[in-house]
């Protein structure tokens, strides 16, 4: 059974709703929408920035994720009537139940702003006590306990305040009378009750004025329901199971219904419109595609017959009356006022457009949303009927007590408007009200539109904002969409929702001169699966799935100045890309580069795409995108199968030793050098898992085999381009990764803070992106002592930087730092080169690659004992009377490739060795120290490994063994990198069933007892194979199985 027609029509405050409230979406960022940069060519530096997470309400208070620390002031904003005011009104409710909250506020009191404005001077005590359903202690008791005060100032944004930080000695005593707008700028500033919390509600487009008032808030936004929850919202409104899921089913069957239920007020009224169809025994079927159809549609069986014109009127008037004066509550004076009659009242209460509030005895609109469209239809009708002498523009600003332009397109006013004057609703209105509509006020909101837009920057946010393209969603009108959006190029806006996705690409269907269009999506998080949010790169960014790719399919085949298509990262699915392909093949479409993951696509789309290809030779699909590419006709595509194991031998590549390999859950895996000159590696990882580079500390978290190229650059080439470096500092490594999108997990960056002591705020670190666009800066999902962690990573040339703050010094810094120490043996004296360097692996590969040059050694000494500072200069001293140039060294990060600071001293002999150290100069304090012994120095000539391909002549030696028959042993029990060797003999000296035999052991010794057994059969000249490759899998064990060769001989020889 349904709830009773009270019970229905109680609107916001029943039990059951304030249970799903507290479920709404609560995306919590410190950058809302409206503060993020608007301009191109600053928007990219905050774009990934702050992405944000959800957060239960229960956490509104809880430490925030940046910084670990409880905020006090929570700011809940959103789009007009998305449940903000409900949920902060049972903030309230749940806090006095006993169920929110507890422990923490003592005191919680509701303040509705639209009310204080009423009154134009208040005490601190008066704003506290007003409009209070409880009896309270004393005042002075409430305010000497502020710390467990909540304050809630409920639509803060909505009269027309301006606030002004208030100072200390302006703060009054809190019963004297004060003007409103003054006493709570002074608790927003934290003047008045500074420890006490506060929990504001606005609009979005309202945080522009609110913002600098506000003392280090935490922004929190309304989304609206989940999917889940919309669903959950009509198994609660309608009692009877079997009802419900009716209602819903009919729901669903109409998509953009379904999608604007996001809004609770939607789904309420939606189900208010299905329960008085089951009351009139009328099908369930609802076709409203917006949301000025929907109130229509409730308008139409509120008044099944042509209504009272006069009456109606008189509501539309009161309507708008409230909306002019702030007023929510009715007294029925106010109604006789307008001459609203006992029988329309009557019908108004028993349909639920007005109830009655029993606190006050007034009468209320059921739904505010309902009360900005009746006076939108007031606004309408002033002109038509010629009531008045003012436009619908003016009437419409007027309404809304126009603050500004985001203002003006974010009210459900001016979205009604746009409805009302679309056909369908002119029609409507025309039965309605019998009057004549005119054409003019189309004609004068395009005119508007298009002076909107072309005030702004084409490319800025604001210029086609989401706001907008929700106005333009709600006319529903082709012409009319294809003119306003006209000006249409590209923009830069931030999709956050299905239903702000569902609009953006309707009116994307009427861009008939958009050129480029990149969809990437935001990961997921943690708390709430149904979340489709999305960050924007070109023009948008968001979850798309294989249900939006025929819509996208229409856009194609009516686009035909689109070039460029980027899918990357979304669930578009074999079925989605098939729906692509549709749109593709339409002669209309002039598409030249389509960027679409292969992951999970089925052998039917790799047959479309052939057959798209015959179609559209001119058309490049890829799953890789070349971050250097400047247009789709230079694009350097990379190949779809760089997944594959086989890529590996496709150029020349050159094995690293076994310290310079990842290690994952099967042991070593083989890295390879691509390209020495552009320090470029490639790896493949075989399975799914955790794989660690030590000696660059690099992590990837994989979600199966994956091939991952590796390049190292330098900041130099990219930091110098983009921003001050005044501003940041660098603090790792900067890579240049390509993957298949998808495939990484996480990616660990490594950093050289050091965390220790907490001397270092976490919020400082971002992680930095080059594109074609500029940088772009990321928040890591989190900092680890050693490295920066990012979820569902994109690539591109990326590492780590740290902001600095104007009153932050390098000094102040904490770094983990290396001492490189390298020596070259001479006849008659050995050199030593020592560097300071931060731990960073680009750094210490440059200087290995320099060092070794010159045939210069490295010694492996341990790291300083404690973190030290960047420009802070370090004396360097001996146990000996060594000349050491210079004494002193700095420690600054110069990039690879560049001079690097380094002191130099000799020695003829080292007898029992030398003890070196490094002492703070400013502090005397040892911070390094190192003992060298003889045994520690390796001659230089076992760099460079022999090569027994030129030693043939060893072969008809009697008796002379091979190196790989002399050290079989060790060979046996140290060799780890079996498969590479393998891979070398296969198809020389090993046949395939040799090869896999091999294989087949379950051990890598027993494996190489099997690969000597075939060695007996082999000649000199195939041991010098097997040789060459042992070489190149473990060319350090080679080095050291030499040196005693080297010992041996000179053993032999004496």
């Amino acid at each position: 059974m349904c709830p009773t027609r009270e019970q229905y029509f109680e609107s916001w405050e029943s039990e059951d709703l304030d249970e799903k409230l507290t479920q709404l979406l609560l995306l919590d960022r410190p950058h809302p929408k409206c503060q993020e940069p608007l301009v191109r060519e600053s928007w990219h530096h905050g774009m990934v920035q702050e992405q944000g997470h959800l957060i239960k309400v229960q956490d509104l208070f809880g430490p925030a994720i940046s910084t670990q620390k409880k905020p006090h002031t929570i700011i809940l904003h959103g789009a007009a009537r998305i449940g903000k005011s409900t949920l902060a009104r049972q903030v309230r409710e749940a806090w006095k139940q006993g169920r929110l909250y507890q422990g923490h506020f003592q005191y919680v009191f509701h303040l509705n702003c639209r009310e204080l404005a009423l009154s134009k001077v208040l005490s601190l005590a008066e704003l506290i006590i007003k409009g209070q359903d409880v009896v309270l202690p004393p005042i002075g008791q409430i305010l000497s306990q502020s710390e467990q005060l909540l304050l809630i100032l409920d639509g803060l944004d909505e009269p027309k305040w301006v606030f002004e930080e208030e100072t200390p000695e302006l703060c009054l005593h809190w019963s004297q009378k004060q003007p409103v707008h003054t006493l709570l700028g002074s608790l927003l500033s934290k003047t008045t009750l500074p420890d006490a919390s506060l929990l504001i509600t606005a609009r979005t487009t309202a945080l522009g004025k609110l913002m600098p008032s506000l003392r280090m808030p935490r922004c929190v936004e309304v989304l609206g329901f989940s999917k889940t929850a919309r669903k959950d919202f009509f198994f609660k409104y309608f009692l009877d199971e079997s009802q419900a899921a009716k209602a819903f089913s009919s729901v669903k069957s109409n998509h953009a219904l379904l999608t604007m239920c996001l809004m609770p007020w939607v789904s309420q009224l939606v189900c208010i419109c299905l329960k008085l169809q089951m009351e009139h025994g009328k099908g369930l079927m609802l076709t409203p595609q917006t949301t000025t159809a929907l109130c229509l549609h409730y308008l139409s069986q509120i008044f099944p017959t042509r209504p009272e014109k006069t009456q109606l009127r008189a509501l539309c008037s009161l309507a708008a009356e409230g909306i002019w004066k702030g007023k929510t509550q009715f007294s029925s004076k106010d109604l006789r006022k307008y001459g609203l009659e006992e029988a329309i009242i009557s019908t108004l209460l028993n349909t639920g457009v007005l109830h009655i509030d029993s606190s006050c005895h007034s009468y209320c609109f059921s739904h505010l949303c309902f009360q900005d469209f009746l006076a939108t239809i007031f606004c309408i009708l002033q002109e038509a009927d010629g009531f008045g002498n003012i436009d619908i523009i003016k009437g419409v600003k007027t309404s809304l007590g126009i603050c500004g332009r985001n203002d003006l397109f974010g009210a459900l006013t001016s979205h009604f408007l746009f409805g009302l004057l679309s056909e369908h609703g002119a029609r409507k209105l025309e039965n309605i009200f019998n009057c004549q509509m005119s054409q003019e006020a189309k004609e004068e909101l395009l005119q508007w539109v298009e002076a909107e837009v072309q005030n702004e920057n084409p490319y800025s946010a604001q210029s086609y904002s989401l706001d907008l393209l929700h106005c333009l969603y709600e006319i529903q009108d082709k012409v009319f969409l294809t003119l306003a959006m006209a000006h249409f190029q590209g923009a830069m806006m931030c999709v956050l929702t299905d239903i702000e996705f569902h609009v953006f690409v309707f009116c994307l269907k009427f861009c008939y001169n958009v050129s480029r269009l990149r969809v990437t999506v935001q990961e997921k998080t943690q708390h709430e699966e149904e979340l489709e949010p999305s960050s924007v790169v070109l023009l948008v960014s968001c979850g798309l799935t294989s249900r939006c790719c025929q819509v996208l399919a229409s856009v194609l085949s009516d686009t035909p100045t689109l070039m460029e298509l980027d899918l990357q990262q979304n669930d578009v699915g074999s079925r989605g890309v098939i729906l692509l392909c549709k749109g593709l093949k339409h002669p209309r479409c002039q598409l030249k580069l389509l960027w679409v993951d292969h992951n999970h696509l089925n052998e039917a789309v790799s047959v479309e795409l052939r057959d798209l290809e015959k179609v559209k030779p001119q058309l490049l699909v890829s799953s890789i995108r070349n971050q250097k590419e400047s247009s789709p006709q230079v694009a350097q595509v990379e190949p779809f199968c760089l997944s594959s194991s086989a890529l590996l031998e496709d150029q020349p590549t050159e094995l690293l030793g076994t310290d310079d390999n990842f290690w994952g859950p099967t042991g070593l895996v083989t890295t390879r050098v691509i390209d020495k000159d552009k320090n470029l590696y490639r790896v493949h990882f075989p399975v799914a898992g955790s794989y660690h580079w030590p000696n660059t500390g690099i992590r990837f978290t994989v979600r199966g085999a994956v091939t991952i190229e590796i390049e190292f650059c330098t900041w130099s080439k990219f930091l110098d381009q983009s921003v001050s470096q005044h501003n940041w500092m660098v603090a790792g490594p900067l890579f240049d990764i390509k993957a298949e999108p998808g495939a990484v997990a996480a990616v660990h960056l490594p950093h050289f803070v050091d965390l220790q002591g907490d001397h270092v705020d976490i919020s400082m670190f971002q992680v930095a992106h080059f594109k074609d666009e500029g940088m772009l800066l990321e928040k890591p999902t989190r900092v680890e002592p050693s490295s920066t962690v990012l979820k569902e990573p994109s690539f591109s040339p990326m590492g780590v930087l740290l902001r600095m703050l104007p009153t932050t010094a390098l000094r102040f810094i904490p770094i983990t730092s290396t001492v490189l120490l390298y020596h070259h043996p001479d006849p008659k004296e050995v050199t030593f080169h020592l560097y300071l360097i931060p731990s960073n692996c680009s750094i210490q590969k440059a200087i290995d690659d320099e060092e070794k040059k010159f045939q210069f050694v490295r010694l492996h000494k341990p790291p300083p004992v404690a973190p030290l500072y960047m420009g802070s200069r370090y004396i360097v001293s001996s146990s000996k009377n060594l000349e050491i140039i210079p004494k002193e060294l700095e420690l600054c990060y110069q990039n690879p490739g560049e001079s690097q600071l380094f002191s130099e001293f000799y020695i003829d002999h080292l007898g029992s060795g030398i003890r070196l150290e490094m002492k703070d100069k400013k502090e005397g304090i040892v911070v390094w120290k190192a003992l060298v012994k003889q045994g520690d120095l390796r001659p230089t000539a076992t760099l460079v490994l022999p090569d027994l391909t030129a030693s043939a002549s060893l072969a008809t030696v009697p008796d002379t063994l091979h190196f790989v028959d002399r050290y079989q042993e060790q060979l046996v029990a140290c060799v780890t990198l079996v498969d590479p060797v393998l891979d070398k003999l296969h198809g020389h000296m090993l046949s395939e069933e040799q090869y896999e035999s091999v294989r087949a052991e379950t051990t890598k010794p027993d494996q190489m007892r099997k690969l000597f057994s075939f060695s007996r059969s082999w000649d000199w000249a195939c041991k010098n194979r097997f040789y060459q490759a042992l070489r190149e899998a473990h060319p350090y064990l080679i080095v050291e199985l030499w040196e005693k060769w080297g010992s041996m001989g000179n053993q032999e020889a004496s």
